[in-house]
């Protein structure tokens, strides 16, 4: 119990890329529950590459908001462009550009800041690309009445909903639809899926390399911080990279861990230590082709 009480209170507060800092006191306006907070966040953020399905054009300054970290700049980028309380729901063209990541860092910083232990959680659903696993973020947080984490998609409101065809509850989230990075590994070691499914649709891009990416980004977000989709660096393949056999038990045992990670908390701080694996104070943004400050 000291373990778990340890563990839970590790998540329930804010962490670096999780604090509103100054914009905390907008949070006073969003609702406590957490299906009406995942609401708020759909009014105020607009999934960049859906944005055309609500009638929306981004322009390039736009899409820039995608490319922000820490929750206090999601905020600041939210109120820049309306100002009124976050519990008004904007139209879609006032919504601030963002992507599966953003919403689920921003479910997490309301949660931590009301002090419900939540995290984000990097891998892949089975949901929005027909016979693929798309790369995609989730949060979760502890349901201390039932004792366990609660998977959320706090991107899928009710028309997304209806454009992917959803048949489950967005607000518990199926843990064999939403696959963690680890468990995607370890199907795709067990010959259980074809890692070639595993990737992201609109880039056609896939493999063993996306995977061990997306399990290094989990085990970022399981420490607290929550890196963008992506962000690269130490031990992460290179795309379409063959990654040898060392890097190949690294990733076995980092998958191991992420799976169970509350029961394996204390060794999983230590393998994430590992300059493999450890988050670096600058990161490589590979879509910027550049190196940035996390």
């Amino acid at each position: 119990m000291h373990h778990e009480s340890t563990t839970l209170s590790r998540y329930a507060r804010p962490g670096r890329l999780t604090s509103a800092g100054a914009y905390a006191g907008l949070l006073d306006a969003v609702p406590a529950d957490p299906a009406a907070i995942a609401r708020t966040i759909q009014g105020l953020v607009i999934h960049e590459h859906i944005a055309g399905a609500y009638g929306v054009t981004l322009s390039d300054a736009d899409r820039r908001s995608v490319h922000l970290r820490p929750a206090a700049e999601l905020l600041a980028g939210i109120v820049t462009r309306d100002d009124r309380p976050l519990d008004v729901p904007r139209e879609p063209e006032h919504r601030m550009a963002g992507n599966c990541r953003h919403y689920s860092v921003l479910l997490v910083t309301v949660l931590r800041a009301r002090g419900v232990p939540a995290r984000a959680r990097c891998g892949f659903g089975d949901y929005l690309a027909q016979g693929r696993y798309e790369d995609h973020w989730v949060g979760e947080y502890w349901n201390a009445e039932q004792r366990r984490w609660i998977m959320v998609d706090a991107q899928l409101d009710e028309f997304q909903r209806e454009l992917f065809g959803i048949d489950f509850d967005t607000m518990d989230v199926p843990r064999d639809r939403f696959l963690v990075a680890g468990d995607a590994w370890a199907r795709c070691r067990a010959g259980r899926a074809d890692p070639d499914t595993f990737g992201l649709t609109g880039t056609d891009e896939a493999g063993w390399w996306w995977i061990a990416g997306n399990l290094m980004r989990d085990a970022a977000a399981l420490g607290t911080t929550e890196l963008l989709p992506w962000d690269s660096w130490g031990a992460m393949p290179e795309p379409e990279e063959t990654i040898d056999e060392e890097r190949m038990a690294l990733f076995d045992e980092l998958a191991r861990l992420t799976r169970e990670p509350d029961e394996h908390a204390d060794e999983l701080r230590r393998l994430c230590a590992d300059q493999r694996l450890r988050v670096p104070p600058t990161v490589r943004n590979d879509l910027r082709h550049r190196d940035e400050p996390v």
